[in-house]
C-alpha cells in the first residue's frame, strides 16, 4: 500500500508558515536533491491555503504529479489541471492508497495534516527543521490536535544551511 508522508518545512519553534502565509524563511540547501526528492512521490494533496499559495506563486500543480486540493469553497471549473476534493477526504485518501503507484506527498497544510493523521491516514511525519524561529505563523499541528505519537525512522544534517531533516512512523497502537 502506498504511504501518505508529510513532508514539510518547519521552523524551529513549529510554524510551517509565518503569519500571513509567508515562506521567505525556508532556505534552499545545495547539497538536498530536490530531483530526487519529487522523485519518490506521482500524488500531492494539499488544502485550499495551501493551493492558494501555490496559485500566486504561478504553480498551481507540480509536473508530472497528480494534485489534488481539498476544499469546501473551490469550484473544480475553475482549477481543471487538478482535482477538486470538496467532501469524503477520509474516503478519496484511503482509495489513493491503495492505488498502483508512488507514495503520496501530504504537501499542506497544517489543517489538512490534522485531519488526515486523525483519520489515521498519515504515514510518516518528516519535517526539514530550518534554523529560524518566526514567533508565529501557521503551526506544523493546529489545535485542537490529538496526540500523535511518533517512532524516530531517520535524520540527516545539511551543515550548509542547517536544516535538520527528520523523519517518524506514525505509531498506530496506543503503546506507541
Amino acid at each position: 500500500m502506498r504511504k501518505v508522508r508529510y513532508q514539510v518545512a518547519m521552523s524551529l519553534d513549529g510554524y510551517i508558515a509565518g503569519p500571513r502565509g509567508e515562506a521567505d524563511w525556508i532556505v534552499m540547501d545545495p547539497d538536498i536533491d530536490f530531483g530526487a526528492l519529487f522523485s519518490q512521490f506521482d500524488t500531492i494533496l494539499v488544502g485550499r491555503n495551501t493551493f492558494e499559495t501555490m496559485v500566486r506563486q504561478g504553480n498551481a500543480s507540480l509536473p508530472g504529479m497528480k494534485t489534488l486540493v481539498f476544499s469546501r469553497t473551490l469550484k473544480q471549473s475553475d482549477y481543471p489541471d487538478v482535482t477538486i476534493v470538496a467532501d469524503q477526504a477520509e474516503r478519496t485518501v484511503t482509495a489513493l492508497r491503495k492505488e498502483a503507484g508512488k507514495d503520496i506527498w501530504l504537501f499542506g497544510g497544517g489543517a489538512l495534516f490534522r485531519s488526515l493523521a486523525e483519520a489515521g491516514l498519515v504515514d510518516t511525519v518528516e519535517p526539514a527543521i530550518v534554523p529560524v524561529l518566526l514567533g508565529g505563523g501557521i503551526p506544523l499541528l493546529p489545535p485542537p490536535a490529538g496526540r500523535i505519537r511518533l517512532e524516530l525512522k531517520g535524520q540527516k544534517t545539511y551543515q550548509k544551511s542547517g536544516i535538520v531533516l527528520l523523519e517518524y512512523a506514525v505509531c498506530r497502537s496506543q503503546e506507541g
